[in-house]
């Protein structure tokens, strides 16, 4: 499912220059010719079943899905159990693929979930799961929940896993509504569990662990509006998150007329996108939420990508924004405005964001296929990839942006990813020439997926 023409790449003359300073500002400046990327194994992982309980497989997109430890690659499963009722009618596994391809290696028989668990990696082999069983009986619609994380060894898998439970500040209010995140410093072997407050509240509640799994710092982030799906990059000293907005449509006239085309009393807008820092996260608190995009004025949405730190501790910021919403809602309050999806970048040194850029565009007027999703890759040598899928109708294609070049490369995917994670740093995994990807494939559908590329 290929879709033809191009897309224009905004990349030229001095915004060239630019964004290829801003993304490889951290770069050894090694970087030549790069070679076509090799698509080398496309694979299924598992299927699934619709659980209908407002989740599913790669609900957590901020959160890592997929590390990869030496030749292991691991993947989070989310099955639904059957006759089970929603919300809590999920179960986690855990899936490896080595040298003999894919097997299950991990499934949760006891505890029941709503949302997938991110997972991360370290260089010794410890796998953390972030799991959030329920404490309601069976049947119960909603209720509390016990967020903890499991510590496996992953060269060893028959062993039991180890909890770690972090020691949550406040009063928090823990449910099957998470929105949580994980990050990992592989090098000091920290990590940092973030999880949303189930009051709907916007604090985020987080703890920073140390190599023991022992809970050294905690606090809340409290966002303007509640912030969600966060991305989170850890590297001491300082933590990084990067949400969105989640919140009601708040224009009284927009909202009204919502309900008159859905008959839905609510429906959620995302259209801010936060960046949040913390200087010192084993000691110190983060600092108040800085808005890096706001799409209130068209009614427009935002989805937040990824979040890369450079060797220099810069953070490079990585988004989806779509002019309006919806053709509809564009059609009724918003006539004039061209219906377009702009891949955003930008870099925050010190806590303080600087030029957004666009490094990629598309939608009405254009011949070519728009931007629909994306995430960084970097490689050993200091390169920083975008991989990204794009849209033409019902056509998914997906390509490699080579900063270094100001030339995209198409990837002759037989299954082309239309939401995707990849293995990255923020989850432990290191940076590679080989980029891991697992997700939702166009003409596959309740199936998730792999593929591995070769740059």
């Amino acid at each position: 499912m290929r879709g033809p023409g191009v897309y224009s790449i905004l990349m030229t003359g001095p915004t060239r220059r630019e964004i290829c300073a801003a993304l490889l500002a951290a770069s050894t400046g090694a970087a030549g010719t790069a070679r076509e990327p090799q698509v080398e194994v496309e694979d299924l992982v598992y299927e699934y079943t619709p659980a209908d309980n407002g989740a599913g497989p790669l609900w957590d997109y901020g959160a890592p899905g997929i590390v990869r430890l030496g030749d292991t690659v691991f993947v989070p499963g989310l099955d639904t159990i059957p006759g089970a009722r929603p919300l809590h009618n999920c179960r986690w596994a855990l899936h490896r693929r080595d040298a003999r391809g894919w097997q299950r290696v991990f499934t949760d028989e006891n505890g029941r979930q709503r949302e997938p668990c991110p997972i991360g990696i370290f260089p010794d082999g410890r796998l953390l799961v972030s799991v959030n069983p329920t404490l309601t009986p069976p049947g119960a619609y909603n209720g509390p929940a016990d967020p903890h994380l499991l510590e496996f060894s992953a060269r060893n898998l028959r062993q039991p896993p180890r909890p770690v439970r972090p020691a949550w500040s406040g009063e928090p209010r823990l449910t099957e509504h998470t929105y949580r995140g994980l990050g990992i410093d592989a090098a000091r072997g920290a990590a940092l569990a973030l999880h949303n407050d189930g009051s709907g509240a916007p604090r985020a509640h987080w703890v920073y662990l140390d190599r023991e799994g022992v809970s050294r710092q905690s606090g809340v982030i409290v966002y303007p509006i509640r912030g969600c799906y966060p991305q989170i990059a850890l590297r001491a000293p300082a933590a990084h998150v990067l949400a969105v907005g989640d919140i009601v449509e708040p224009v009284v006239e927009w909202r009204k007329w919502k309900f008159e085309q859905t008959g839905r009393q609510w429906d959620y807008v995302f259209r801010r996108l936060y960046y949040v820092l913390n200087p010192a996260a084993a000691s110190g608190p983060f600092t108040e939420p800085v808005e890096v995009a706001n799409l209130d004025a068209t009614a427009g949405h935002i989805l937040n990508l990824d979040l890369w730190l450079a060797p220099d501790g810069a953070a490079h910021l990585l988004w989806l924004e779509r002019s309006v919403q919806s053709k509809a809602m564009r059609e009724r309050f918003f006539p004039k405005v061209p219906l377009t999806a702009s891949l955003m970048h930008c870099v925050v040194r010190e806590g303080r964001p600087g030029p957004k850029r666009t490094l990629a565009a598309g939608g009405e007027d254009t011949p070519g296929p728009a931007p629909a999703y994306a995430r960084f890759h970097a490689a050993p040598d200091g390169r920083l990839f975008v991989l990204a899928s794009f849209r033409k109708g019902e056509d998914i294609e997906m390509r490699l942006l080579q900063p270094e070049s100001g030339q995209p490369a198409v990837l002759s995917l037989r299954y082309p990813f239309t939401n995707f994670m990849t293995a990255t740093e923020r989850g432990g995994s290191r940076p590679s020439n080989l980029i891991d990807v697992t997700g939702i494939a166009a003409g596959a559908p309740n199936a998730i997926r792999y593929a591995r590329l070769r740059i």
